[in-house]
């Protein structure tokens, strides 16, 4: 997929961990934990909106676009 979720590195730079991160924007640490390991197929736009209002940070700075080099 091209599309790069970054919630790892934006939690490392805020310092806080993924269940509190969860918490705060109210999904579970399961649904999390797929988004930041780019299994996810979709992002609600509210729960893209909750990640960047508790993490302080933009869209741009958790979602990267790469080329894909398949095909």
């Amino acid at each position: 997929m091209a599309i790069i979720i970054n919630v790892d590195v934006m939690l490392a730079k805020r310092k806080m961990r993924s269940n509190e991160l969860a918490e705060r924007i109210g999904i579970t640490e399961q649904n999390l934990s797929i988004l930041k390991t780019g299994k996810a197929k979709a992002i609600r736009l509210s729960t893209l909106d909750a990640i960047c209002r508790h993490l302080d940070c933009q869209p741009g700075d958790v979602l990267e676009f790469k080329v894909d080099q398949e095909g």
